[in-house]
């Protein structure tokens, strides 16, 4: 199967087990948030995966072994895992597996990785660290270890792509409801810059920032010159990738 013919049918399917709104706003994620990632013939490891979206869109892109780590998934059958692997099934991806540990816990077993991924699990590994980063040196202590875990899987070249809502958003500093992502606790949730940071200390340079208004918006929701603001204004959400040298 082509390439692309292998993205229609992650869409398709993706959408028909319910696990986005639509195909034309996942996609413009997907091909959004890894514009630029080379996945062919690549090691991918999808921290704190899900139902393994990204994972799967990895290998429809040419990986040679995915890696997903859903914690949620641990002890049990869980909704997660079964969304997991009927996505399995209609992809016939082998190469993407599932594993049901935090980070903190995965041995990889000497294995490394060319791509890290982590979208919407970064304030998950240790909320309450998250919470207190800028507060607590302790805090900040256990990202340090989490980010310096991280820097031991990947290879030399390694990218790595850190998605997420910021910290400040409009809605969150006069304390009223945000109607475009009205679930976020603002609190749980650090700036990009914060990250770049911790990420230096463990050895990751580069950094790149990137702004995304509503993925319902498209194309025009590309450019950097004003996605800063419209984020801020929306649900503040922010794309960080890096570099391992």
């Amino acid at each position: 199967m082509k390439a692309e013919q292998e993205i229609e049918l992650y869409l398709n399917t993706a959408i028909k087990e319910g696990l986005y709104s639509t195909k034309g706003n996942l996609r413009f994620e997907m091909d959004t948030l890894f514009s630029g990632i080379d996945f062919k013939n690549k090691t991918v490891l999808d921290i704190g995966g899900g139902s393994g979206l990204c994972s799967f869109y990895a290998a429809c892109r040419g990986a040679e072994k995915v890696v997903c780590l859903e914690p949620e998934a641990e002890g049990s059958w869980s909704g997660i895992t079964e969304k997991f692997y009927k996505l399995s099934k209609h992809l016939k991806h082998n190469n993407v597996t599932i594993k049901s540990v935090k980070l903190q816990a995965f041995d990889p077993n000497g294995g490394t990785f060319d791509v890290i991924v982590l979208r919407n699990s970064i304030n998950h590994l240790n909320e309450t660290a998250c919470i207190n980063l800028l507060k607590e040196s302790s805090a900040k202590t256990v990202y340090q270890g989490i980010f310096s875990k991280i820097g031991s899987l990947s290879n030399k070249g390694a990218k790595l792509i850190l998605c997420d809502c910021s910290r400040y958003n409009f809605f969150a500093l006069f304390k009223i409801h945000n109607p475009f992502a009205p679930s976020i606790e603002w609190h749980k949730h650090q700036t990009p810059e914060v990250w770049a940071n911790l990420l230096r200390e463990a050895g990751f340079a580069n950094p790149e920032i990137r702004w995304f208004s509503l993925n319902a918006s498209r194309s025009w929701g590309k450019f950097p010159a004003i996605n800063k603001l419209i984020a801020y204004f929306l649900h503040s959400y922010f794309c960080l990738t890096m570099d391992k040298p």
